[in-house]
């Protein structure tokens, strides 16, 4: 079972929640709050796997409460914004719901939860080995051979990272900033907090995102100077 609780100023938003979650069997629904600082107190002597959390309510908001946490529970938010989800997915969120939610990205949130709380009771995952053009990574007792150009991107959930290829995806109990330095430069470019992309994968570049196959990946401001310099005016002037 997932144990979660809802963080909504408004009663619509938690009930809202509820509805979907329940016709999820493996949800299981902790407490709801009608402000952040009444879930902290909560928090401050109980334990939760997931929270879904509104970011527009008075007093503390949801972006804030979230620097707040010191244990890792997993973070949903649910909004009528769109314009926060890129400093959100900075903060590690696992999803960004805009409401109203509807069912299917709703199962979509909570079965990312639930991939990322089966990995960590997997064996830990570790790099056995990297060639030139693919590595090898043991996850759950068998050892996976990965090309680097099937690779699109690898997503980074705090201790683990999700690496996406063009027919799978893998979890592995290691970290973004591990994996970043034992990949291959020329090909992989750390664009953000969360995501490291294949940069022959990248389809367009905009002031703030990337196209990588059908995803939109974030551009991170800490990482974009280094990475337009790097990867884009590079390839520009090589070109001429």
């Amino acid at each position: 079972m997932i144990t979660y609780i809802c963080i909504d100023d408004e009663p619509f938003g938690r009930e809202g929640i509820d509805l979907n979650a329940k016709d999820i069997p493996f949800l299981e629904k902790k407490a709801e709050f009608q402000n952040a600082i009444l879930a902290s107190d909560w928090l401050s002597s109980n334990e939760v796997d997931l929270i879904f959390l509104d970011i527009e309510m008075p007093g503390l908001n949801g972006i804030d409460f979230i620097k707040t946490l010191k244990s890792r529970q997993q973070i949903v938010l649910t909004t009528a914004y769109p314009q926060f989800a890129l400093e959100a997915f900075e903060l590690d969120v696992i999803d960004y719901l805009v409401k109203p939610i509807k069912f299917d990205r709703f199962l979509k949130a909570v079965n990312k939860v639930r991939e990322i709380l089966e990995a960590k009771q997997a064996p830990e995952s570790i790099i056995e080995a990297y060639e030139d053009t693919f590595m090898y990574i043991k996850s759950e007792r068998k050892y996976v051979k990965i090309y680097y150009k099937d690779v699109l991107y690898i997503k980074g959930l705090k201790d683990y990272v999700m690496i996406f290829t063009n027919t799978a995806k893998i979890m592995t109990a290691l970290n973004i900033k591990t994996i970043h330095k034992q990949l291959p430069s020329k090909l992989f470019a750390r664009v953000s907090k969360s995501y490291i992309v294949q940069v022959r994968q990248i389809e367009t570049i905009d002031v703030d995102e990337m196209l990588v196959g059908k995803t939109e990946i974030p551009l991170g401001p800490s990482y974009k100077e280094e990475f337009i310099k790097k990867y884009v005016l590079t390839n520009l002037v090589s070109r001429k």
